[in-house]
């Protein structure tokens, strides 16, 4: 096991020196640790990955089975499509979720790469394992219940599953494709996606089931937004002041945040003169916007702020606590 793994971490070590056109002739002790963190980093991502992605599995299977299934609501996407066959023809919905996927999956691995499509397969050929022989209890015959926790469940499965590089519902994946070709938004094309198969559920099973079907796919859709996007919400800001070393200094002593500085120039008047400035950049909180306003105004009370929502922060210091002063 010991010889297997070393004769990985070379083989590993040696593909980055290949990469960077030197010398293989030679592994240093420095290459070997490199390589040896590489499939470190490597084998943890993958195990979180998966952890993610089983979690979410079962998240989307108990809405289905807990909820969903026995209420015959559907949701949007792929799912919705596969619930919607189930309820007209009594296809077992673990057959339909793999069929239905197919076109995606292949879709997805010539548009976001092999690995993607790994995942995607593992991911819904296990969704489909478990709603073939896990049994969950019916939770609710309520319809607002079922719709809205149904939604919750489901949405948060996909978003779980997507958090781990995979998807159970296709849909995105066309999406994707269909908006490079046509040149349209994401958004439009899953909008229209929607409209069809909520409107061949009121066609199919009723208006009342279809109008509770819509309120499923919001809840999925809030539900995947938040897990995606996160708990917090972060604020990117940038300050352009003629006191910039005095804000900057703020933000570190004060704020307890780190910030980036940039060179630019500063267009005003009649004539579009210049003037060389300093820009800063940091990333803060939603808590701590007012706090970051008052310190800005006691500097310079003129000063050009924008802010703008960032989704999710990785390294830095925007996850750890902020200084105390």
């Amino acid at each position: 096991m010991k010889s297997l793994l070393h004769k990985l971490i070379a083989s590993t070590a040696r593909k980055e020196m290949i990469s960077k056109n030197m010398k293989n002739d030679q592994i240093t002790p420095y290459q070997l640790a490199k390589g040896y963190r590489a499939i470190t980093i490597t084998a943890k991502r993958y195990m979180r990955d998966l952890m993610l992605m089983t979690a979410g599995v079962f998240s989307a299977a108990f809405g289905f089975k807990g909820f969903l299934l026995t209420n015959e609501f559907i949701d949007g996407g792929a799912t919705g499509i596969s619930l919607l066959v189930s309820f007209l023809t009594d296809i077992p919905l673990a057959l339909l979720i793999l069929c239905v996927n197919i076109p995606f999956i292949i879709l997805g691995y010539k548009t976001m790469g092999s690995t993607f499509a790994i995942k995607t397969v593992i991911a819904i050929s296990g969704l489909a394992t478990v709603l073939a022989t896990v049994s969950f209890p019916n939770v609710t015959n309520d319809n607002l219940l079922v719709a809205i926790f149904g939604g919750f469940f489901l949405g948060a499965g996909i978003g779980l599953s997507v958090r781990g590089g995979a998807v159970i519902d296709g849909t995105e994946i066309l999406a994707i494709w269909l908006s490079r070709k046509l040149g349209t938004t994401i958004g439009d094309i899953i909008i229209i996606i929607n409209v069809i198969i909520f409107s061949a559920a009121a066609y199919f099973l009723s208006i009342e089931i279809a109008l509770y079907s819509m309120i499923t796919y919001l809840a999925a859709s809030k539900t995947l937004d938040f897990i995606i996007e996160g708990i917090e919400e972060y604020i990117g800001v940038t300050i352009v002041s003629s006191h910039s070393e005095e804000i900057r200094q703020m933000i570190i002593d004060k704020m307890g945040r780190g910030c980036t500085v940039y060179s630019g120039k500063k267009g005003y008047g009649k004539k579009g003169e210049t003037k060389d400035v300093d820009i800063i950049y940091t990333v803060i909180t939603r808590l701590e916007i007012n706090k970051l306003n008052t310190e800005i105004e006691k500097i310079e009370p003129d000063t050009f702020v924008v802010m703008s929502s960032v989704k999710d922060t990785k390294g830095g210091m925007i996850k750890k606590r902020p200084l105390k002063h």
